[in-house]
């Protein structure tokens, strides 16, 4: 039901990278749910994860490893998070890292281990060992598009995006796959994304890269406002343009920054796309906010409102429940006794007061389109956010109440 995403066909390699898949039987029998993926010496690399206190072992035990060295090889499972089990979920993240390092011949804490899927099931690792060897023998550049498959849970379309660009005489790549589709409202990234260029970044700039791009991707999106256990998102940097960052004019620097949020925006929004049970695809814009949390707080506000969502499903034009969505918020400055409303360029109120030419139909057909941007300005200042989301159907309810079964 994925809303205007189609399977990606075609991305750029990045030299330095080397990807391959295999078929562990975690969870789902016939498909590949196993990913290796290889980084070459004297990379760099920058990683964020979620701040959910409950946090799965393989997050714990990636940003230990982190403190440590620059990983070399990332492993990856999907269909058991390996979340909420203790010791032995500890032990089992450990063993996976341990059995990579022995079969390729590095340090444990060169490994990162990741997961995605059920919480509350002890992963078997083991079931990651034994395939290994596949995976060594499969290792390729090319493998960007079969990784963003096997990483896969409940996403009914994989995601892929990449972007090539001439900087300084030299062209550049970045690519990046991405899975997620329900319990998404990242407090750091998405469920789980990789990323990677060839372009030369010191590690600290590597990081404050990552980081401001985050900002207005992956930590600008909500299908239900459940952060999940295991997000994590990586942003590997080669070196093997031969070009580095830090010799580049600020124009060129910007060049790059803007392509790498590129990358990540539209990973992000192929998220909420795939959004489970999704039929909508919604853009929440928040502008003329006094600050920046107030302008994040109603726009969260209103794309996590089920009133909203559900209004947003039906195609029904019912604009108050917006307006009240963005009235609940806790915050003294805030007030909407001058805001202006819009639905896909529908204007319904202005400074406080219902459009004088407004009309229900005029509502209903702006709903039914299957992208909509609700616009407000609070008119409280020069502060704007936008927020990605999805409307809230019987079909999401459905995937949440059998994903266990």
């Amino acid at each position: 039901m994925a809303v205007n995403l189609i399977e990606p066909t075609h991305v750029h390699n990045i030299e330095g990278v080397r990807l391959a898949t295999a078929s562990a039987g975690i969870r789902y029998a016939g498909r590949d749910d196993v990913v290796l993926i290889e980084i070459a010496p004297q990379s760099n690399v920058a990683a964020v994860f979620t701040q959910n206190k409950f946090c799965a072992a393989p997050v714990i035990l990636s940003v230990n490893h982190l403190k440590v060295c620059v990983p070399h090889y990332l492993i990856i499972n999907a269909g058991n998070a390996n979340a909420g089990t203790g010791q032995q979920g500890m032990n089992a993240a450990v063993a996976t890292t341990k059995a990579v390092a022995e079969f390729t011949n590095v340090k444990p804490q060169q490994v990162l281990p990741f997961s995605t899927g059920v919480i509350g099931q002890v992963l078997d690792a083991s079931k990651i060992e034994t395939k290994l060897p596949a995976l060594a023998e499969n290792m390729s550049e090319d493998n960007w598009i079969p990784a963003a498959k096997a990483i896969m849970t409940t996403d009914t379309v994989s995601k892929a995006y990449s972007k090539k660009i001439n900087i300084a005489g030299k062209d550049i790549a970045i690519t990046g796959i991405a899975k997620g589709s329900g319990m998404i409202q990242p407090n750091m990234a998405t469920m789980l994304s990789y990323v990677a260029t060839d372009m030369e970044v010191p590690n600290k700039i590597l990081q404050t890269l990552l980081t401001q791009s985050v900002s207005q991707s992956f930590n600008a999106i909500t299908v239900d406002s459940d952060t999940s256990t295991n997000d994590a998102c990586v942003l590997i940097a080669t070196g093997k343009s031969q070009t580095s960052y830090e010799t580049l004019t600020s124009e060129e620097q910007d060049q790059f920054k803007h392509a790498l949020c590129w990358v990540m925006r539209m990973l992000a929004q192929a998220i909420v796309r795939d959004g489970e049970g999704a039929t909508k695809f919604v853009t929440v814009c928040i502008e003329k906010a006094s600050h920046l949390k107030q302008a994040k707080a109603v726009a969260y506000s209103v794309a996590n409102s089920p009133l909203v969502k559900t209004a947003l499903s039906a195609s029904d034009p019912n604009w108050g429940r917006i307006m009240a969505a963005a009235g609940k918020c806790d915050d003294s400055d805030l007030q909407l006794s001058d805001a202006s409303l819009s639905i896909n360029g529908v204007s319904i109120m202005e400074r406080g007061e219902l459009t004088a030419n407004y009309t229900e139909q005029a509502g209903k057909q702006a709903m039914q389109a299957d992208e909509i941007e609700i616009k407000i300005q609070l008119n409280l200042g020069d502060v704007q956010h936008t927020v990605w989301t999805t409307d809230l159907t019987h079909e999401y309810v459905s995937i949440n109440a059998d994903y266990r079964s």
